[in-house]
């Protein structure tokens, strides 16, 4: 008897100093929503944005340029010599070359500036991020897209967003 009283008593404080050291606190942050709606965020996708319509409008006109040329060319196919027709259409492939090179190269140029834009501010999050961490014992942090549900005061990233403009206003991105 005396030795189940204490088994019981054994068992006892175990599962209570067991259930008190099992606590872990545990945050959720949108990255998608940081990487928007930050000021260097926001400023960096508005002059994206803009650097991409004005491209796209540039080779619109010159796509329509080209069109214009090569039925141009066609309609006076049976008027010119055969000779000039083929040097006017090389030509215009070698135009038309250059405009999908260029093209590309530009959107090129666009994705790249994403992709660095979208590096710096994962790399100015991060910081900010372990340095939240340490002054809230928090445990472990989860992306708000990975979770099905959780309680709104576990969400950090307005917290985020704020200090990531105090750090970050601007990326100068050219």
């Amino acid at each position: 008897m005396k030795y189940l009283v204490r088994f019981i008593v054994v068992t006892f404080f175990i599962l209570i100093c067991t259930h008190t050291f099992a606590e872990q606190k545990i945050a959720v942050m949108d990255l998608t929503f940081v990487l928007n709606n930050s000021e260097a965020g926001k400023g960096a996708q508005d002059f994206l944005k803009k650097s991409y319509n004005t491209n796209i409008k540039k080779f619109t006109e010159m796509e329509n340029k080209l069109k214009k040329e090569e039925s141009d060319l066609l309609a006076k196919k049976n008027v010119i010599s055969k000779e000039e027709y083929t040097k006017k259409s090389d030509a215009l492939r070698k135009r038309v070359i250059d405009y999908q090179s260029q093209r590309r190269s530009s959107l090129d140029k666009i994705a790249t500036q994403r992709a660095q834009a979208r590096e710096t501010l994962i790399k100015k999050i991060d910081p900010i991020l372990k340095e939240y961490i340490d002054e809230n014992s928090i445990s472990l942090v989860i992306d708000k897209k990975l979770t099905l549900a959780g309680r709104p005061g576990n969400d950090i990233t307005a917290v985020i967003v704020e200090k990531l403009n105090k750090t970050l206003p601007s990326l100068n991105l050219k």
